[in-house]
């Protein structure tokens, strides 16, 4: 598994008592068996199964998810009775099969219908380039095109083009991005910068190791598990979900 880049220097751990530290040890357990190399497929769909049953749900991980209109990022209702949490690096293999395989059916299924909000969280680990691919994505995002963006992105192949400066400027034309010269400044500014560390210092304080791992309403779940694991934990968040406010906007995006 490669080695991640150097944490922020100015993290900062998120505390949230004795029940989260052990969930986020779980987590970080879990994420490296599921996303490690020489794990078998099926070693892998049991991994993460053992997430779903055995750490369970916490409040303050739920707490997480932020419900904003204005998340660029996000695509769902914010009063969704369920939030999946996704922290992803764009030069992640499990990250894309999951982008391909996965999430598009959890968007028909439960975003449609109301039951699902999905938030990105940008996690990047694999050097420079998942760096840039992630600030990339957050400029797009602010021209309303974040998940055509993270669509070309996890597109087959993409990733081993590279995410230079000329690709993620090609990505950004492929996704409709208005204003590439505003996409260009935007990538390489320090809002863009903040904003993926913010993201980044949350993953390292849940625990995550490895991408993609997930929050469903604060249960932790590693690496990109069969579909069936994510509609269980789906599915039985809904059931146990009490109503969230009368918020019942959309979030830009949704595809």
């Amino acid at each position: 598994m490669p080695t991640p880049t150097a944490r922020p220097k100015s993290r900062k751990p998120l505390v949230f008592g004795t029940v989260v530290v052990l969930a986020a040890g779980l987590l970080g357990f879990v994420s490296y068996r599921a996303t490690a190399p020489d794990t078998p497929s099926s070693g892998t769909s049991a991994v993460g199964t053992a997430a779903e049953e055995d750490a369970g749900a916490h409040p303050e991980l739920a707490e997480l998810a932020r419900r904003d209109a204005a998340d660029k990022l996000a695509q769902g209702r914010t009063d969704a009775p369920v939030v999946l949490i996704e922290y992803a690096d764009f030069k992640c293999g499990y990250c894309g099969k999951f982008a391909r395989d996965t999430e598009p059916e959890l968007v028909e299924k439960y975003v449609q219908d109301g039951t699902l909000r999905i938030e990105w969280r940008n996690f990047p680990i694999f050097g420079k380039e998942s760096e840039a691919a992630a600030r990339a994505s957050w400029a797009a995002g602010q021209q309303g095109r974040f998940w055509e963006f993270h669509r070309a992105a996890y597109a087959d192949g993409a990733k081993e083009k590279g995410f230079g400066e000329d690709r993620l400027r090609a990505l950004a034309h492929e996704a409709g991005v208005e204003d590439l010269d505003r996409f260009a400044r935007d990538t390489e500014s320090t809002a863009a910068t903040d904003a993926v560390a913010r993201d980044q210092e949350q993953a390292y304080g849940i625990g995550a190791t490895s991408t993609p791992s997930f929050l469903i309403n604060g249960r932790p779940v590693a690496g990109a598990q069969p579909l069936s694991v994510f509609t269980r934990a789906i599915e039985a968040a809904a059931a146990d979900a009490a109503p969230v406010g009368n918020a019942g906007e959309d979030a830009e995006g949704t595809r």
